[in-house]
């Protein structure tokens, strides 16, 4: 035992004279001292992890600034963004109130003896077999049931139904309940006119008690006879079909609306004409 201990020393001091040697020969040539050599090769490598690591933390922390700048810049983008879809929402809202007033003006051109009040929709009701809207305007600003409501191009919108002091519900077009003696603009056939709910059409109206022998045609205009409750020639809407009804004897008509009642923002109430 104590045989291979000495050998295993001996081999440590040749090899620690060895080494001593090849550092002394290294340290003659380069000019360089053992002990500077021995920090050097010590030090060296902690010297590149300190500035790997410190590469690695400036990485970080640029990384760190840089996202809190990106997420900020895309803060403030969006805020921009949401500015300016709030902007074209006013404009367009602004270019929809235009459009309407200048058609008013035609309307009142058109029609001197109409009596107008405005009104904003301001709810909506759609069931089974009616079709009504509340708007925000009633006996305070002279609207009554029994007044009709209609567009600023002049296209028949419904009849006030009920009325209080500051709203008004009004039945639109679509209600079955509603029946409206209506002519066909190019023929002058006269019918009656209601909201197809009541035969499964939903979104369209029918013109009843047409003649047999009519000739309808697609596109036809329909517009109101005239009555104590509804103005002449208010437009109501557009053939896109026809048929014999259940008897044979005579005709009838599907109307597509003159007016998409549920894009409506605002409605007129004519609350004086005069009655032709």
């Amino acid at each position: 035992m104590r045989h291979i201990i000495s050998t295993r020393v001996k081999v440590v001091l040749v090899i620690a004279a060895l080494l001593v040697l090849v550092l002394a020969v290294v340290s003659s040539l380069t000019g360089i001292s053992i002990p500077d050599m021995f920090v050097k090769g010590v030090l060296t490598p902690i010297r590149a992890g300190a500035s790997r690591l410190t590469e690695q933390v400036e990485q970080v922390y640029n990384y760190m600034f840089g996202y809190e700048s990106l997420a900020a810049e895309n803060a403030m983008l969006k805020e921009k963004i949401a500015q300016m879809e709030g902007d074209a929402r006013r404009a367009d809202s602004v270019s929809r109130e235009n459009e309407r007033l200048r058609a008013l003006l035609e309307l009142k051109t058109d029609h001197e003896d109409y009596k107008l009040v405005d009104c904003y929709i301001i709810s909506r009701s759609s069931q089974q077999w009616s079709s009504t809207f509340t708007i925000n305007k009633g006996t305070a600003s002279g609207i009554e049931a029994g007044m009709c409501a209609v567009t600023a191009n002049g296209e028949l919108v419904g009849l006030v139904s009920e009325a209080g002091a500051n709203y008004a519900v009004v039945k639109s077009v679509l209600d079955s309940s509603l029946e409206i003696s209506a002519t066909i603009s190019s023929s002058g056939y006269n019918g009656m006119v209601q909201g197809g709910y009541a035969s499964g059409l939903e979104g369209l109206l029918r013109m009843n008690y047409l003649p047999s022998s009519a000739v309808i045609r697609n596109k036809d205009q329909v517009v109101t006879s005239g009555s104590t409750v509804y103005p002449r020639n208010l437009i109501m809407g557009y053939v896109v079909d026809a048929g014999f009804d259940d008897t044979g004897v005579a005709k009838y008509a599907l109307l597509e609306p003159a007016v998409n009642i549920g894009s409506l923002e605002q409605v007129f109430i004519i609350t004086e004409y005069q009655v032709e």
